[in-house]
């Protein structure tokens, strides 16, 4: 911890996509109050596809990153896993790299935290479920197959950035059971900060009998082990 968060609550600084309703949410939820503040700011998506995420990090995040700066954050979340994957699993450092620079403070991005929480669970057969549509979901099993091996990827086809919170815990668990049957994986990963995995999460765990990792406990999993919590 550094030492200007010494006396105070770390302050974490969030940059979501405009149209998530789901990921500060969780983090306020999961983060205790005690210890975190979370602060957030939006970069302006629409569409959850390849081109307007790229849009989104050039265009929209950095002002947004160099507004949370000003509030003196201790980490900076990058909140979109599929936009952190585009380009495999270094890309999501890189863009968290330069929008750290620009907010003043060491980042966490989604989908490094969900590479690093897979491995801590010995993971090496993930099967993984988005609501994204084809192009995104490879590209977020690509990046997670840079260090554990990935069993299958099926996504919901959904490209309305705000409607990926539509499916409901439950709705989540009959798309998994559906699309996973038959498949053999030790570890199934719930893709997208804009998804209602962590409510899924225990419904999941108990329906397949693996762990059960998602973008939003990932992130919130690393700002925790970051700070000793």
């Amino acid at each position: 911890m550094t030492s200007s968060a010494s006396s105070r609550r770390v302050r974490v600084a969030l940059l979501v996509p405009s149209s998530n309703t789901v990921m500060e949410n969780d983090l306020h939820a999961g983060l205790p109050k005690e210890r975190f503040t979370v602060h957030t700011d939006r970069m302006y998506l629409v569409e959850t596809t390849r081109a307007c995420e790229l849009e989104m990090i050039e265009k929209h995040a950095p002002a947004a990153a160099k507004d949370l700066g000003t509030l003196n954050p201790d980490v900076l979340v990058f909140g979109c896993t599929s936009a952190g994957s585009l380009f495999g699993l270094a890309y999501d450092s890189q863009v968290c790299g330069s929008l750290g620079e620009l907010a003043g403070c060491s980042t966490v991005g989604v989908v490094s935290s969900v590479s690093e929480a897979l491995q801590r669970r010995k993971a090496s057969k993930v099967a993984i479920i988005t609501p994204y549509n084809e192009d995104l979901t490879q590209s977020v099993a690509s990046a997670v197959a840079t260090h554990t091996g990935v069993v299958c990827a099926h996504g919901m086809g959904i490209t309305d950035n705000v409607a990926l919170a539509d499916p409901t815990p439950e709705q989540i668990v009959e798309f998994a059971r559906e699309r996973l049957r038959g498949q053999n994986f030790d570890c199934l990963f719930a893709s997208c900060t804009n998804f209602r995995a962590v409510e899924a999460l225990p419904l999941l765990e108990k329906a397949f009998g693996v762990p059960v990792v998602t973008s939003n406990s990932s992130v919130i999993e690393a700002i925790k082990l970051r700070y000793a919590v």
